[in-house]
């Protein structure tokens, strides 16, 4: 069957050529000489057993077998440059760029994300993290967690989870400290978020208020503009945190930190909830869909692990 066909440089060649109708120009188009256009139309006549051209002095015309051939050779190679650009069309749809927070992809997605790639190695995930929020169709994202109230997010938003607050420690601290009830925070130093004001409820000051107890003053304070650095601080054993349920609840069951006061002792965070947000280009694409899923499959999971102790104390009792 290799026989039945002229090699594509061949044919390539001709097109041009007879687009052209210059052999000269036809080799500036496909960076050839002249004269090699020119063999390349003369091997493929002869193995065509025809001449495709008239050639003239200074002119160069189609045969009328040129004419049916060039018909016929334009489409099949329009034809294979369409299949050609739709294939790496899809190979670029395949890299996904999802923008969120710092803290979102530190404490959250980052951890989990070798599991997508596990259930779909094809798609490449591109992840954009800033505290900035971004316009997704300027900036080329095609999925964005936001951590906003719910007209910020949009009509078309998906909401994944809200947050609520409670202590954490590390386990060697609190072996030390032995914390039991929030006036024991008295002998801790206590890590405070300084960041934007519409996280006030991730405060100190204001947990102690909800909780109605009176705040004492600490050991020692140390301050963060980034929350995450406050959650590797209180890893590291530095102090205690105030942990965003459920950003921490991984690090919870690793043991890597400890709720000193039990997981009952939390506050509700603002209005604000995580939301994802799709790009207009994005909507309806299978690595967009199928990335969405698996954030919605990570949040059920985690639900129905946070209700299990809840389950099997109530079953106790």
């Amino acid at each position: 069957m290799a026989r039945d066909l002229p090699a594509l440089d061949l044919l390539k060649g001709f097109e041009a050529a007879a687009r052209h109708l210059s052999f000269t120009r036809a080799g500036e188009e496909l960076f050839l000489t002249q004269s090699a256009i020119s063999r390349q139309v003369q091997a493929l006549e002869e193995s065509l057993g025809v001449k495709l051209f008239h050639r003239r002095t200074r002119a160069l015309l189609l045969t009328d077998e040129g004419q049916r051939y060039y018909k016929a050779v334009r489409g099949a190679l329009d034809g294979l440059r369409a299949a050609t650009a739709s294939v790496r069309a899809s190979r670029e749809a395949a890299t996904l760029t999802v923008s969120t927070t710092l803290t979102f992809a530190s404490l959250w997605l980052v951890p989990k994300l070798a599991g997508f790639q596990s259930v779909q190695p094809g798609v490449q995930v591109r992840l954009v993290a800033e505290n900035r929020m971004q316009d997704l169709e300027r900036e080329g994202i095609d999925v964005a967690v936001r951590y906003c109230p719910p007209p910020q997010a949009g009509s078309g938003a998906i909401r994944l989870f809200g947050e609520r607050v409670l202590p954490v420690v590390s386990p060697t601290v609190q072996a030390r400290l032995k914390l039991q009830r929030p006036e024991d925070l008295a002998r801790a130093v206590l890590l405070e978020y300084d960041g934007v004001p519409h996280t006030v409820w991730l405060t100190w000051p204001v947990w102690f208020e909800t909780m109605k107890v009176e705040m004492p003053h600490p050991a020692a304070t140390q301050q963060f503009t980034q929350y995450h650095q406050i959650i590797q601080a209180a890893v590291a054993g530095q102090g205690v945190a105030l942990g965003r349920v459920p950003l921490v609840d991984d690090l919870l069951r690793a043991k890597e930190l400890v709720a000193p006061f039990g997981l009952s002792r939390t506050t509700a965070a603002a209005s604000r909830a995580y939301y994802v947000v799709l790009s207009a280009r994005a909507a309806g694409r299978p690595e967009v869909d199928a990335f969405v899923g698996w954030l919605q499959s990570m949040v059920a999971a985690e639900r129905e692990r946070a209700a299990k102790p809840r389950t099997k104390a109530a079953g106790r009792a």
